[in-house]
């Protein structure tokens, strides 16, 4: 069995409104709500996936394709009907920004773009991966199958996809090659994270020494059960220890 120094718990979005957003992808996805604060949502997609929306005041949007404003990460979403689950998002506050064969790319009502892909065994929709972007992504993808355990799937054109050995909700991720990649500067917001990934582990200690062995640094920032990381390419990331 392959190790792991923790498990991918929470995709978490920075929103000027994070309860209207928390909205949308429930609606989005046929899920639900799993807690409420004044600053925080938790939410589950309809297939198990664990969401987070965070209010961040003075949020700026990426504008995907501009990499000015880049997206940093984003969610793909696999539909059975391209056409009528891009007019369903559209309905619930989503805006069409491109798309190719097969493909949409949207943006969520707080700016997030994310991509709606046709595979007729999705229905109506199914939470594929977590896609995040980066300059290559083979080594970022060492990087996070060591952390979560998960398997290389694919390696082509710099572009990488890993997963759990077994199908299970928020076990893909991919990563995406940017020819002009600008990395966050979190906590600086005319450099924002847009989206960060928060990953359970039991012994933070421990866990700190290995991600920082992978190639991880501190960042500012940290509470009772947690404490802010940058991968190597420079996305803040969480560790948390109580569940």
């Amino acid at each position: 069995m392959t190790t792991k120094i923790g498990t991918l718990k929470t995709v978490a979005f920075d929103a000027p409104d994070h309860q209207a957003l928390a909205r949308f992808y429930v609606a989005l996805t046929g899920g639900e709500v799993h807690d409420r604060e004044d600053d925080w949502v938790t939410a589950f997609t309809g297939d198990g996936w664990r969401l987070g929306f965070q209010a961040a005041p003075g949020h700026i949007a990426p504008r995907w394709p501009d990499p000015e404003h880049p997206q940093q990460m984003h969610l793909d979403f696999q539909v059975a009907e391209l056409a009528t689950a891009t007019a369903a998002a559209e309905r619930l506050g989503a805006r069409k920004l491109g798309g190719g064969e097969g493909r949409n790319v949207m943006a969520d009502p707080a700016g997030h773009p994310f991509c709606l892909c046709i595979n007729e065994q999705s229905e109506p929709i199914r939470t594929f991966a977590v896609n995040v972007d980066c300059p290559d992504g083979e080594p970022l993808s060492a990087f996070y199958a060591a952390i979560f355990g998960y398997q290389l799937k694919y390696l082509r054109h710099r572009m990488a996809w890993i997963g759990a050995e077994e199908s299970t909700p928020m076990g893909e991720v991919l990563f995406q090659p940017v020819a002009d990649y600008r990395p966050p500067r979190w906590p600086e917001p005319a450099y924002p994270q847009q989206v960060h990934l928060d990953i359970h582990v039991e012994d933070i200690e421990l866990a700190e020494r290995q991600v920082l062995a992978l190639g991880a640094r501190r960042l500012p920032g940290e509470g009772v059960d947690w404490r802010v990381y940058a991968d190597p390419d420079g996305h803040p990331f969480c560790l948390l220890w109580k569940v």
